[in-house]
C-alpha cells in the first residue's frame, strides 16, 4: 500500500438491522467471499465483560469486539478510540485493511453512530462513511415495526435495505413488507439476500452516506411517489417520509435559513433528509443531505441548456412536522420566477 492509499480516507459501512434478521451471516459471507479486499470489522454486541479491544485474526480480516453496551450510546467514545487506534495501526503498517464494517447490535439506531463519522474532526478526517445497510427480517418485520421504534429507524436511515428470509414468506406478504418499507423510506433500494449472499456491488462503494460528495441521483428516483395503500394506513409508522417536488427554483439564503431552523427545531427527529435541488442562479444541482442537527452541501452536475429544472427533497423522521415543512420550502422559493 502506497503513501497514497495509505492518507486516502477509509471508507466505512455501517450493517444494522433489528435483532435475529442476519446481520452475522451476512457479514460471515463478505468475509468468505473472494473479492480481494482485506476488511476490519467492528463488532458490538451486549455482553457480561467489559469493552474488549484486543484485534482478533481471522485469516485476512481484522475483527475488533466491543461487548457490554450499545454501540450508539455506552461504547460511543470506545468506538472512536478504535478507530483511531485502528487507523494508526494501518498508517504505521502493523495492519493492512481496506475498509470498515461495523455491525450494530439489533437494539441501536443507527444514527448516533453515522454521526461521529461527521462531529468527531479526526475520525470524519480519516475515515468516510459510505452507506448505512439495513437487513430487515421478512418473517418478523412486520411486528417489529409495530413493537420497536428502533427498527423503524433502522429501516429510515437505511441506504440500502436487504430482505431476509424471503424463502419463508409468501410473494403477498413480501409485496405488502415492501410496500411499507418504501413507506417509510422511499429513498432506498430493496433487494432480497439470501443466506447472506448478495452482490458485493450492493453492499460496498454505493456513497450514499457522503455529506460532502457530488451525488448523482437517477432520473426515476422516487417516480413511484408515496404510496398510499390499504397496507400501510393500518400501521403506526412512527418513523415516515416526506417528499417535496417543485419545477419552481429556491432562493438559495431563504432555504439555507430554513433548514437551519427547521434542524434547529426538529433535528432530533430527523433521521435522514436528502435534496437535489435547483437554486436560482446557479448553473448547476445543488445537493443536500442531513442526519438530525448535523447538513452538508454541495455542487452536483450542471443543468443541460434547455433541461427542465427541478427539485426533489425528502425527509424522513420521526412524527415529521409535514405542513412545516412543505410550507417553509414554499415560502423559501422564487415566487416571481418565469
Amino acid at each position: 500500500m502506497n503513501e497514497r492509499e495509505i492518507n486516502a480516507p477509509i471508507p466505512v459501512t455501517i450493517v444494522t438491522g433489528f435483532l435475529g434478521c442476519g446481520k452475522t451471516t451476512l457479514l460471515n459471507y463478505i468475509l468468505t467471499e473472494r473479492h480481494g479486499e482485506k476488511i476490519a470489522v467492528i463488532e458490538n454486541e451486549f455482553g457480561e465483560v467489559g469493552i474488549d479491544n484486543e484485534l482478533l485474526l481471522s485469516g485476512d480480516e481484522q475483527i475488533v469486539e466491543m461487548n457490554n453496551g450499545c454501540i450508539c450510546c455506552t461504547v460511543r467514545g470506545d468506538l472512536i478510540r478504535i478507530l483511531g487506534e485502528l487507523a494508526d495501526k494501518r498508517a504505521a503498517g502493523s495492519l493492512q485493511f481496506d475498509r470498515v464494517l461495523i455491525e450494530t447490535t439489533g437494539l441501536a439506531t443507527p444514527g448516533p453512530v453515522a454521526q461521529t463519522f461527521f462531529l468527531d474532526e479526526e475520525v470524519s478526517r480519516r475515515y468516510l462513511l459510505d452507506a448505512v445497510v439495513t437487513l430487515v427480517d421478512a418473517v418478523h418485520a412486520m411486528r417489529q415495526l409495530d413493537e420497536h421504534d428502533q427498527a423503524q429507524e433502522q429501516v429510515g436511515f437505511a441506504d440500502r435495505l436487504l430482505l431476509s428470509k424471503t424463502d419463508l414468506v409468501d410473494a403477498e406478504q413480501i409485496e405488502t413488507l415492501s410496500q411499507r418499507l418504501h413507506a417509510i423510506n422511499p429513498r432506498a433500494d430493496i433487494q432480497a439476500v439470501y443466506f447472506g449472499q448478495t452482490p458485493l456491488a450492493a453492499l460496498l462503494d454505493i456513497r450514499g452516506f457522503n455529506l460532502n460528495a457530488v451525488l448523482e441521483i437517477a432520473p426515476g428516483f422516487l417516480a413511484g411517489g408515496h404510496p398510499h395503500n390499504h397496507h400501510a394506513h393500518r400501521h403506526d409508522n412512527r418513523i415516515s417520509s416526506c417528499v417535496f417536488r417543485s419545477e419552481l427554483p429556491f432562493d438559495n439564503h431563504k432555504l439555507q435559513d430554513f433548514l437551519r431552523a427547521i434542524a434547529r427545531v426538529y433535528g432530533a427527529d430527523l433521521l435522514r433528509y436528502k435534496g437535489v435541488l435547483s437554486i436560482d442562479g446557479l448553473p448547476y444541482r445543488v445537493i443536500i443531505q442531513g442526519v438530525h442537527e448535523l447538513m452538508g452541501g454541495s455542487a452536483g452536475a450542471d443543468w443541460a441548456d434547455g433541461e427542465e429544472r427541478g427539485s426533489t427533497f425528502v425527509f424522513i423522521g420521526r412524527n415529521l412536522p409535514r405542513e412545516i415543512i412543505e410550507q417553509g420550502l414554499r415560502q423559501s422559493q422564487v415566487k416571481d420566477f418565469e
